[in-house]
């Protein structure tokens, strides 16, 4: 679970073996999520979107946002075809919802390649090329301001979420003038901030996954032996 102050997130990753239909016979594997937020996650409980018999616009919007992240920095092929799938669930949200769900589906992913190097089951051992974080930020009051909480976050002047990697290059920047526009010098204020944020972000998640694995890890599947001829 990550926590982004009073936000918290369970991200858990799942490995299965094949690919989507159109990815079948690439060789190439797959890496998606999936974001959901509990009922009562904010203070005003909500429906369950399988009460309601669809996904909502917001809900697959940010689910198809933490799979580009995550595919960013992976060798697909090192996969073969398997899929590895990220469950995102909101537990309570404070605002940076989808920020916090990224950061934390990153030592998800990784702590599923892992599992699938000691499965030995990658053909590279090690597939992951970065680390990804991302967190918002925005400007409240005339001034810019780190993962926003929603109190600010619902009164900001600018919104804007940034996913970039441990080497400081971005994945993606989402922002918004929030009835207003705002200047080119705010923007390299805003990214300059989010980029100090997300090297942060990076060290704390180096931290977490050096502490050992979360479970057991599998045996190696034994090696056919070569037949003599």
């Amino acid at each position: 679970m990550i926590e982004f102050g009073n936000t918290k997130v369970l991200c858990a990753a799942s490995v299965t073996e094949g690919v989507p239909r159109w990815r079948v016979g690439s060789g190439l594997g797959w890496v998606t999520a999936e974001y959901a937020m509990l009922p009562s996650a904010t203070n005003t409980r909500g429906d369950r979107e399988s009460v309601k018999g669809r996904v909502g616009g917001r809900t697959h919007e940010i689910s198809r946002l933490i799979g580009r992240s995550l595919r960013a920095c992976i060798d697909l092929s090192a996969l073969g075809e398997n899929t590895i799938m990220i469950d995102c669930d909101v537990i309570q949200a404070d605002g940076g919802t989808r920020t916090a769900a990224i950061t934390g589906a990153y030592v998800a992913l990784s702590d599923a390649i892992t599992w699938l190097a000691a499965a030995d089951r990658l053909a590279d051992p090690k597939p992951l090329s970065c680390a990804i974080a991302a967190v918002s930020v925005g400007v409240v009051n005339g001034r810019v301001r780190l993962d926003l909480p929603y109190e600010e976050d619902s009164i900001a002047e600018v919104d804007m979420n940034v996913v970039a990697t441990d080497t400081g290059t971005l994945v993606e920047v989402q922002g918004t003038g929030e009835g207003a526009t705002f200047a080119r010098s705010t923007l390299d204020q805003m990214l300059d901030l989010a980029l100090a944020g997300t090297e942060k972000l990076c060290t704390l998640q180096a931290e977490a996954l050096a502490l050992p694995y979360p479970g057991d890890l599998p045996e190696p599947a034994p090696r056919k032996k070569k037949a003599k001829s």
